[in-house]
């Protein structure tokens, strides 16, 4: 007869994703995970695999509660471009909050510190950048067609253009003291709209 787990996997895994969000995944050791969860090495293994799938799910269980109400947001009935600039203006001051600049956002880390050399890292930054590119590209195409953006403004390279910039707000609002930064990037980015 099987054993039942002595342990919620689902609270173990928050557990594990919130750990490598506080630490990142290279500065997150198996005994830094066995003594966060409070469950032992051979449970790990046994319910999760090794370190490294346990990221990857931690990754995916991340990216399926960022940002619910993102789509809704954008594909909101009515004028296209105040919904942008409302989801860009509050990712810029999400990341210079406090909890921005402790943790910053789990998948811009996982870029940074995995990317270059973990192919299944990289996918799953690739699909929540995707995640985030879409709806910002439908909106942007909706606010064109509807006269709020010049037709000569390229909607994808402006989805684009917003992408990169709300990583890079990640980066520098968890780096950066001075939030004006972010302020000021994001407020000039938003110009373009215009």
């Amino acid at each position: 007869m099987a054993r039942t787990k002595e342990f919620d996997p689902e609270a173990a895994l928050q557990a594990a994703l919130e750990l490598f969000w506080q630490r990142g995944y290279e500065a997150t050791s198996m005994a830094d995970l066995v003594e966060h969860l409070g469950i032992g090495r051979a449970s790990i293994y046994a319910t999760f695999g090794n370190k490294h799938e346990l990221f990857l799910k931690a990754m995916d269980r991340y990216a399926e509660g960022r940002d619910p109400l993102l789509l809704a947001e954008l594909s909101q009935p009515g004028p296209a471009l105040p919904a942008v600039r409302a989801v860009v203006r509050r990712f810029s001051e999400e990341a210079t909050s406090l909890e921005g600049r402790l943790h910053g956002c789990l998948i811009t880390n996982t870029a940074s510190e995995l990317a270059p050399h973990d192919t299944a890292a990289a996918r799953r930054v690739e699909i929540s950048w995707q995640h985030l590119e879409t709806p910002l590209h439908s909106a942007l195409i909706r606010a064109q067609a509807q006269g709020e953006l010049p037709e000569d403004r390229d909607p994808r390279a402006l989805a684009r253009l917003l992408l990169v910039l709300l990583q890079g707000v990640r980066v520098v609002g968890k780096a950066s003291s001075d939030p004006a930064r972010v302020r000021d990037a994001t407020e000039q980015a938003l110009s373009l709209l215009d």
